[in-house]
């Protein structure tokens, strides 16, 4: 699985999902969603960050989207989601929780962070500015995998404000989610979450 707002789904995070997918031989990537992310105050609406990534990720056979946080009520957690998805493949099956490094430097602040080694093993992807090798680790939490990817210094920060200030996404996004975003007039005022 590979969580994130996905504000929006941009090149950085398919290139991600198509390292892991390759350096740990995965069988498929789901992408996730965040429903209520409890640590960001300002994202947009859940249709369209779902829809922008289906778009995104639609050309790829082993890519695929789940709305399992955004039916969930309430804030949505990553232990609870990867508690989902485990009781829904089964116990046999190796779960990984794809995210960015730079995320995975605040894992101390997780809800219910040390309940993850029971569910999943956590992957941190490299990122422009995150210092991956200086993550603290507890006996208590998931393994962890470093992998190293392509850096791509794209953000979905970065991308809502060019959309604001009117210049151009092609090449930082799929060019579906290009579309997506200028038919439904996402991100035309400053974003700066």
């Amino acid at each position: 699985m590979l969580g994130g707002t996905f504000d929006p789904i941009h090149l950085g995070h398919l290139v991600a999902a198509s390292e892991a997918l390759h350096q740990l031989e995965l069988d498929q990537v789901v992408f996730v969603p965040a429903g209520r992310p409890w640590q960001k105050s300002v994202y947009s609406d859940g249709e369209d960050r779902f829809l922008m990534t289906t778009l995104g990720v639609m050309g790829h056979a082993r890519f695929s989207t789940s709305r399992v946080e955004l039916d969930r009520r309430g804030p949505t957690y990553t232990v609870d989601t990867l508690s989902t998805m485990r009781d829904f493949w089964g116990e046999e099956t190796k779960l990984f929780f794809i995210t960015g490094g730079d995320t995975l430097a605040g894992l101390s602040t997780w809800h219910e962070v040390h309940k993850l080694a029971g569910v999943a093993e956590l992957v941190a992807v490299t990122r422009p500015g995150s210092d991956v090798g200086s993550i603290a680790r507890e006996d208590t939490w998931p393994n962890i995998h470093v992998l190293d990817i392509p850096l791509l210094a794209v953000s979905g920060t970065d991308v809502r404000r060019r959309v604001a200030s009117g210049r151009p996404i092609d090449f930082l996004v799929p060019p579906e989610v290009v579309s997506y975003i200028r038919d439904h007039g996402l991100y035309v005022e400053a974003a700066s979450a």
